[in-house]
């Protein structure tokens, strides 16, 4: 089985248990996901969503908005620290 066909045989359910297993960091038999599968499932969940799922429907969508035609930005804000 190559790549495309691994990924053409993840179903939704499937999908759903490596996001899960991601952010749990263990599979559903409790066994704790080493460094390698994280990352493979990772690649999964984001191979899978880029061909199944619109944008906004992905893990990480961040909604930037949309501004009129005549709207400006807001004035940046200088990011002030504090001294530890």
């Amino acid at each position: 089985m190559d790549y495309e066909q691994l990924l053409q045989s993840i179903t939704p359910e499937i999908h759903a248990n490596l996001k899960r297993a991601v952010e749990l960091g263990k599979w559903p038999d409790g066994r704790a996901l080493d460094t390698e599968q994280k990352a493979l499932c990772i690649d999964a969940v984001i191979a899978y969503e880029a061909e199944h799922l619109a944008p906004q429907d992905r893990v990480g969508y961040i909604d930037k908005g949309r501004k009129a035609k005549d709207e400006q930005c807001d004035e940046p804000q200088p990011l002030i620290l504090p001294d530890n």
